[in-house]
């Protein structure tokens, strides 16, 4: 009989934090993942990754937020939700304290790389139209 090391649960609940940060988890949804109690999953997450579980899922939250704000129109409220976080005070605070801005001033700071093209929009728009094509695959001629 195989047994799994602990780090290897560990590293599930981990997982589980990365693929469902935006999801509502609890500390004790993740050592549900690693097969452990809540207070020792907290200790056993905290001394192999440096981190406390709940500081790692804030800062997942946040790296997507900041992610969000680079690539996205879209409104702080809209990016606080979509990243899991229920108050947009907190989430301000807290994107305050990692990133040492707001995110509306984080965003200024970050436009986007289609705000920065020298290439006009028409040019943009001309060359990413679809070609006509046959809608064939293969690279046989067309029965006539």
């Amino acid at each position: 009989m195989s047994l799994v090391p602990p780090a290897r649960h560990l590293q599930r609940a981990k997982d589980v934090v990365d693929a469902r940060y935006a999801e509502p988890l609890t500390v004790a949804d993740l050592a549900r993942a690693a097969k452990l109690s809540p207070a020792h999953f907290s200790r056993e997450f905290q001394r192999a990754f440096g981190e406390p579980p709940h500081r790692y899922l804030m800062t997942r939250r946040l790296e997507r937020a900041a992610a969000l704000l680079r690539t996205t129109d879209w409104s702080v409220a809209e990016i606080c939700c979509a990243v899991g976080l229920q108050g947009i005070g907190s989430f301000t605070t807290s994107f305050g304290r990692m990133y040492g801005c707001s995110p509306t001033r984080y965003r200024r700071a970050h436009p986007s790389a289609a705000a920065l093209a020298l290439i006009p929009g028409c040019v943009v728009r001309a060359y990413s139209r679809p070609q006509h094509r046959t809608f064939r695959e293969d690279d046989l001629p067309a029965h006539p």
